[in-house]
């Protein structure tokens, strides 16, 4: 890989003697690592594990993850080891349940990370303002299988009418990609000063539009993939100075390999930074800061109108589905059976007059004219109650075909109607049983779109 020139001598400037260890490191191939989902079960992994984080490890190379149905069912998140230090700051400064907002968040892996580290009771809104990158935020969300999570798709300035709406606010801004490099290369195509320009200014522009969302004395993370000056450490020092706010620091230890601020004033305040070849994984850039002032008003702006679909009652048996049913409020809407804990419905009747909301709680069920079919939705949730359907253990090959939305044929003793696959113990999603064969309701935007099959079963996780 060739560098830019003016990349190159902007990092010698920028890391002087560290320079050509970062520079030798973007060269080699990228660190894979995996994050594990507790919820999913009890699991390992065979690789270092990952210091900052309490369930993520390194992988000795990229595995053909679309070939392994746990990673399909939400038991793991292929994720960067850098960013997954975001974990130190719900461990160190978010001990309450908090209503927190991760700004850009597809594909999702802050998200899911963040909807397992915060502490039960919280909510988690998880938006991205492209629509289809919000797709797959969505699915991976799902996936992931925890019931107190918003999906929206809208730009950030939507949320700043929603004033001091949130305790915590993560901004995994979109950058330069310099840290990237050695993963991405149309990042190191696409890199230039003008785009470094771009970027920076782009960056402010993310953080102010948002910032009446966020409570006084909320936290706002502020983070980056990208190496210079400008989008890391000045932008920082501009969101205090300008909008209000104190850099926090974060515990560490000296074997992680994390640098700090690379600006030179004698002031400087707490940053980290993860260098390829200090620390193992990509580039990365993180800030921990809290609001110090109330936005001037706290009147909401304007909200915008939205139209109040005809609710249909719920049908018992849709109740029967989910564990402690009781406990949440239930809508049926645009064909769904949707069931919303309390906060989060709260926070649904709250958001969906001000921003796109693609998904919220758990969608347990569609309407089919007046039958009620579960959907994938509820087989993945961390709420489902598996006793009110039967289930059948697939094999690996089974799985797959599964997820391929391939009809299956299941063991004549499994009784009619809707029947729970999983694999290795944990759910896929669901099937239709008609006696001669199995009808597949597998998501078919979900769906493995290759014919090839694997040597050999995929394993990550033990």
């Amino acid at each position: 890989m060739e560098l830019p020139d003016l990349f190159v001598r902007r990092m010698h400037g920028l890391l002087a003697d560290e320079a050509e260890n970062v520079l030798k490191a973007l060269a080699e191939d990228p660190v894979v690592s995996v994050r594990l989902n507790p919820a999913k079960g009890t699991f390992n992994c065979a690789g270092d594990s990952v210091p900052w984080t309490a369930n993520g490890f390194y992988l000795d190379g990229r595995k053909a993850f679309t070939f392994d149905p746990l990673f399909h069912a939400g038991c793991y998140y292929v994720q960067e080891a850098s960013s997954m230090f975001l974990e130190q700051v719900a461990r160190q400064y978010i001990a309450e349940p908090v209503t927190a907002l991760d700004l850009c968040a597809a594909p999702g892996g802050k998200s899911t990370l963040l909807r397992s580290a915060l502490p039960e009771g919280s909510l988690l809104v998880s938006n991205d303002v492209i629509p289809a990158r919000a797709q797959v935020l969505m699915e991976n969300m799902v996936k992931w299988g925890h019931p107190d999570c918003i999906v929206t798709s809208a730009v950030p300035a939507d949320f700043g009418a929603l004033p001091s709406f949130f305790d915590v606010i993560v901004a995994d801004v979109p950058c330069s990609g310099e840290g990237m490099f050695r993963k991405d290369p149309v990042a190191v195509a696409e890199w230039s000063e003008e785009n470094v320009e771009t970027c920076w200014r782009r960056s402010r522009s993310i953080i102010a539009d948002c910032w009446e969302a966020l409570k006084e004395g909320g936290l706002l993370v502020y983070s980056t993939c990208t190496f210079n000056l400008k989008e890391d450490e000045e932008n920082v020092r501009w969101i205090c100075e300008e909008l209000g706010a104190e850099a926090l620091p974060l515990e560490t230890s000296s074997e992680w390999g994390i640098t700090g601020n690379l600006l030179e004033q004698a002031d400087s305040f707490p940053v980290y930074r993860f260098l390829p070849g200090r620390t193992r994984g990509e580039g990365f850039f993180l800030a921990l800061l809290r609001k110090l002032s109330a936005p001037e008003s706290s009147m909401p702006k304007k909200q915008k109108s939205r139209p109040n679909p005809k609710a249909q009652p719920i049908p018992q048996e849709c109740r029967n589905w989910l564990c402690d049913a009781a406990s949440y409020e239930w809508k049926s809407e645009n064909n769904s059976i949707v069931a919303l804990s309390e906060r989060c419905a709260t926070a649904f009747s709250v958001l969906m007059q001000q921003v796109k909301v693609l998904y919220a709680g758990v969608v347990v069920a569609e309407w089919k004219g007046r039958d009620v079919i579960p959907t994938t939705s509820l087989a993945l949730s961390n709420v489902l109650c598996r006793e009110a359907f039967p289930m059948v253990e697939v094999s690996y090959s089974e799985a797959l075909a599964y997820l391929r939305k391939e009809a299956l044929m299941l063991p004549s003793d499994v009784s009619r109607g809707y029947v729970l696959l999983t694999f290795r113990g944990v759910p896929l999603g669901f099937v239709k049983n008609v006696g001669s064969r199995a009808n597949n309701l597998y998501p078919s935007e979900w769906r493995i779109r290759t014919t090839h099959l694997p040597d050999s079963e995929v394993r990550v996780l033990y």
